[in-house]
C-alpha cells in the first residue's frame, strides 16, 4: 500500500500541473477568440463557427479525463487472499454531438461517445490500454408543439432525469459513468410555466447493440436485464416557496439467458439479473421553510408493490412490499462565500430473510453513486451493480465557495442496515458479513471543484470508509477512494 500511496502523490502533482497548463491554454484561447472575433466576418470566432456551421446545424464536443485510485473497495480487507485490494486506472471520455434543425418545432439529435481506459491494478482488469468502442449515446427526434398543443415529444435514445434523480437518472449502470441513456418515448405536457406532466415509455435492452450497433462493437451489456417501464410524473410549482411532485413508475425486468459478454467478462449481466414487476407510487415536497431566506428542504418518499425474486439466485418470484425515503434540510448563510449546512436522512428497506416476501427497496433507474463511490463497490455482492438498498443513512454536510472559482463540499455519514442479510445474500466473494450486526460503518466524503475558465473545470474527490459490525471482523479494514478529473467543453 505504501508504493500505491507514493504513486498517488506523484499523480496528484502531475495532474495539478496539467490543471495549470490547461487553464493557461484556455485563458490564452479565450483571449485569442476575443481578438479574432474582431477580424472575422460577422464577428464570428472559430468556436462559434464550429458550434453553428450553418443555420440548420449546431454542434458541440467535450473531453473528460479522470484518474482514479481505490483501496479495499470490494474486499474491505488489507490482506485479502489471492485478491488485489488496490485499484488504479485512468479513463478518458470524448463526446461529439449535433442538432439538425428540420423546422422551427422539430430537430434531430445525435451524440457519439468514446471512452477508453488504462489499468494499472488490479491484475484481473487486464493492465493494458483498452481503446474500447464508440457508442451512439443519443439518437432522437424532438418535436415541440406536438399536435398544436403545449406538448413536446422526444422519441429515441435520450437522457432522462426526473426530480432529484433519486429513482430515475441512470439507464445504463453497467458501463458506469460513460453513458446514462434510455431508449424511450417521452411526452412532456406543459400547459403553463408552473405545471409539467411527463408520460414516458422505456424499452431498454441489456445488450448495447440491440438497436444501434457501436463502432468497433465489443458486444457488452449496459444494464443487468431487459427492461420495460412506464412513468407518469407530475410537477407543480404554482405555490410560492413550494414545489410538489407526484409519480407512478412501472418497471418490468426480464433476465437475459445468454449474455454476449459471457465469454470474456467474469461478471456478465446475467449474474446480476433478477425478474421483477415493480409498481412504485411516490412524491416529493421541496421549497423554503416558512418562506425563510435561509432554510430550504426536500422530502421524497415512495412505496413499492408487485413481484420480484429475492436476493438468492434462481429463486421464485415473491410478493414485493418495500418503502424508501430521502429527506434533506439545508441552512443557507447567504454570505459572500455561500456557506451552506445540510442534514440528510435516507431509508431503503431491506429484505427480511425470515419472511416469504421481498422487502428490499428497489432504486429502479437510480443505480449510480448518489452519495458515495465506495458504497457502490462495497455493496456490490449484496445485490447487484449500483443497487444500493437495505440502508439507513444519516448525514451532515457543509458547502463553501472558497474563491470565485473554487468550491468545497464535505460530508459525514453514519450508515446502518435495515436487515442483516447474511442468510440471503446472493453472491459469494471476499467480503464476509456478520450474522447479527447492522452498523455498516461511517463514511467521509470531500470534494473540491475548480472552475478554471468558462469551458474548463476540474475536481478532486476523496472518500474514506470505516466498516462496522455489519461485516465480520476480517472485513473491517478501511476503504479509500480518490479521483481527479478535468472536463473541457469546446
Amino acid at each position: 500500500m505504501g508504493k500505491s500511496i507514493l504513486k498517488l502523490l506523484v499523480i496528484f502533482i502531475a495532474v495539478a500541473a496539467v490543471f495549470a497548463t490547461f487553464a493557461a491554454a484556455e485563458e490564452k484561447a479565450t483571449q485569442s477568440d476575443s481578438v479574432q472575433s474582431v477580424s472575422v466576418a460577422n464577428g464570428d470566432s472559430v468556436r462559434d463557427r464550429f458550434h453553428n456551421p450553418t443555420d440548420w446545424l449546431s454542434m458541440g464536443a467535450d473531453l473528460r479525463a479522470r484518474w482514479t485510485y481505490g483501496w479495499n473497495l470490494d474486499t474491505l480487507n488489507n490482506d485479502a487472499a489471492n485478491y488485489d485490494s488496490g485499484w488504479n486506472w485512468y479513463q478518458q471520455r470524448m463526446r461529439w454531438w449535433t442538432k439538425t434543425k428540420i423546422n422551427d418545432d422539430m430537430d434531430f439529435n445525435l451524440r457519439f461517445t468514446w471512452e477508453f481506459r488504462v489499468w494499472d491494478v488490479p491484475e484481473r482488469k487486464g493492465m493494458q490500454t483498452d481503446f474500447d468502442e464508440i457508442i451512439w449515446d443519443q439518437f432522437n427526434l424532438t418535436v415541440r408543439n406536438f399536435g398544436n398543443m403545449p406538448l413536446t415529444m422526444v422519441v429515441g435514445r435520450q437522457d432522462i432525469i426526473l426530480g432529484a434523480g433519486w429513482l430515475v437518472l441512470e439507464g445504463t449502470p453497467l458501463d458506469e459513468s460513460r453513458t446514462i441513456f434510455f431508449d424511450a418515448l417521452r411526452f412532456t405536457y406543459q400547459p403553463d410555466e408552473d405545471t409539467t406532466l411527463d408520460l414516458i415509455y422505456i424499452e431498454n435492452r441489456a445488450s448495447e447493440d440491440a438497436y444501434l450497433k457501436p463502432i468497433n462493437s465489443r458486444r457488452k451489456e449496459t444494464t443487468q436485464q431487459d427492461e420495460r417501464g412506464l412513468i407518469v410524473y407530475l410537477t407543480d410549482k404554482s405555490r410560492p416557496n413550494l414545489q410538489l411532485e407526484g409519480y407512478f413508475i412501472y418497471k418490468n425486468d426480464n433476465p437475459i439467458d445468454s449474455p454476449p459478454s459471457a465469454a470474456h467478462d467474469p461478471w456478465p449481466a446475467a449474474v446480476w439479473s433478477k425478474k421483477a414487476q415493480i409498481y412504485t407510487f411516490g412524491g416529493a415536497l421541496s421549497g423554503a421553510v416558512a418562506q425563510s431566506e435561509h432554510w430550504k428542504y426536500r422530502v421524497e418518499g415512495a412505496i413499492q408493490t408487485g413481484k420480484k425474486q429475492t436476493q438468492q439466485e434462481g429463486t421464485a418470484m415473491h410478493n414485493l412490499m418495500a418503502f424508501g425515503t430521502i429527506d434533506r434540510i439545508e441552512y443557507h448563510f447567504n454570505d459572500a462565500h455561500k456557506n451552506k449546512l445540510r442534514g440528510t436522512f435516507e431509508f431503503r428497506s431491506g429484505d427480511d430473510p425470515g419472511t416469504g416476501k421481498n422487502e428490499a427497496f428497489d432504486p429502479l433507474w437510480g443505480e449510480y453513486p448518489q452519495y458515495s463511490e465506495i458504497a457502490c463497490y462495497a455493496q456490490l455482492l449484496e445485490t447487484m451493480v449500483g443497487e444500493i438498498t437495505n440502508l439507513y443513512r444519516f448525514g451532515i454536510g457543509h458547502s463553501i465557495q472558497l474563491t470565485e472559482k473554487v468550491s468545497m463540499d464535505t460530508d459525514y455519514y453514519l450508515l446502518y442496515a435495515d436487515q442483516n442479510t447474511e442468510k440471503n445474500r446472493p453472491h459469494a466473494g471476499v467480503i464476509s458479513f456478520s450474522d447479527s450486526g447492522k452498523f455498516r460503518g461511517f463514511l467521509n466524503t470531500w470534494m473540491l471543484n475548480y472552475q478554471m475558465t468558462k469551458n474548463l473545470s476540474g475536481h478532486i474527490l476523496v472518500e474514506y470508509f470505516q466498516p462496522g459490525n455489519y461485516y465480520q471482523s476480517g472485513n473491517r479494514d478501511a476503504a479509500y477512494f480518490a479521483r481527479m478529473g478535468l472536463d473541457y467543453t469546446f
